[in-house]
């Protein structure tokens, strides 16, 4: 980082992020066996440079980056995955740049007292930071899939089925495990493989802390992404045993995640799991909306290649009174009341 002056690295430190997950993960899997044999110095450099994920991502395992090089048959199928995330592309890139930035009141009419617009703006700010990020997500499944890659094989059907991200579980969530999840699939996958299994023996609030403690340094050690990640971190942690201590007490399937048909609860539906889903539904769309608030559009064009600093970090949170963080101290103690 100090080789390269703050711009050029906020501008680089995607593409790093890339080659540090491909570099950790083949490495992990030379030493499960997984990859059967060290590549060769020409291997691992085509790995990481593939052109398909070298820039945008999204990140891919070895074997992947194998099945690509190999080849397959280009089929409609092919051709109708990268026109679909090409179309979708586009229109997560309209909605991020012309639409979310002016939400409110020129698209929804909404106006209100001095505290309500600095959540309105709040959202509109998180609205425009969330599609910025699908527009790459879809971005990386076009390049990805025209190199080649994304696809999977079943008795020699193949089927192009990246998904980097599920927008529709970000902006309509049942909880924010599904937030962190759905957000980038490619690298909830990486940090779930790599680095939560491998800590989950210091227990699991440790292990969570450490996942997103990776997750940061992965993102350049930058501070509001730091700030926000480690947030998170705490907040799906509380969520995930409020949630499992309230599922365990009513006998209903009300978990961080969606329960199988097949789980041992009593009541799979009903007023009170719907209620209580919709709730804590509520509460992680308030979360994200807290949260974004520091991806603000308006902050001047340096400001943003140079990275939000600490004092944008807290002073943005101030304006919304620590909220999120309040509100995810709440929901600890009232789980170390019932618990």
């Amino acid at each position: 980082m100090h080789m390269v002056d703050t711009v050029s690295w906020h501008k680089m430190r995607g593409a790093q992020m890339i080659v540090a997950m491909k570099a950790v993960s083949l490495g992990f899997d030379v030493d499960r066996g997984i990859v059967r044999s060290i590549p060769s110095p020409v291997e691992f450099m085509g790995y990481v440079y593939f052109v398909g994920t070298v820039i945008f991502g999204p990140w891919i395992s070895f074997s992947s980056y194998l099945e690509a090089v190999n080849g397959r048959k280009l089929t409609f199928s092919w051709f109708w995955r990268v026109c679909r995330s090409l179309i979708l592309c586009v229109f997560c890139l309209l909605v991020s740049t012309c639409i979310s930035p002016y939400l409110f009141p020129y698209f929804i009419p909404i106006y209100g007292d001095r505290l309500l617009r600095k959540w309105l703006r709040a959202y509109e700010n998180t609205s425009s930071f969330h599609f910025s990020n699908y527009f790459v997500g879809f971005l990386s499944e076009v390049t990805t899939v025209l190199s080649g890659a994304g696809f999977t094989e079943e008795k020699d059907h193949v089927r192009w089925d990246l998904s980097v991200s599920h927008p529709l579980n970000v902006e309509v969530p049942r909880s924010m495990v599904d937030v962190v999840t759905s957000w980038n699939l490619p690298m909830s996958r990486w940090l779930h493989t790599y680095v939560f299994k491998n800590a989950l023996k210091l227990g699991t609030f440790h292990a969570i802390i450490v996942t997103y403690a990776a997750s940061a340094l992965l993102h350049g050690l930058s501070f509001h992404l730091a700030a926000v990640l480690l947030s998170l971190g705490f907040i799906t942690y509380v969520e995930h045993v409020l949630r499992k201590k309230l599922a365990e007490i009513f006998s209903a399937c009300i978990l961080s995640k969606k329960c199988s048909p097949s789980c041992s609860h009593r009541n799979k539906k009903g007023v009170l799991v719907y209620l209580l889903n919709t709730l804590f539904g509520v509460m992680a769309l308030f979360q994200l909306t807290y949260l974004g608030s520091l991806f603000d559009t308006d902050s001047e064009d340096t400001t943003e290649e140079e990275g939000y600093g600490m004092a944008h970090t807290m002073n943005k949170w101030s304006e919304l009174s620590w909220a999120g963080h309040w509100l995810t101290f709440g929901c600890w103690v009232f789980y170390r009341l019932i618990g």
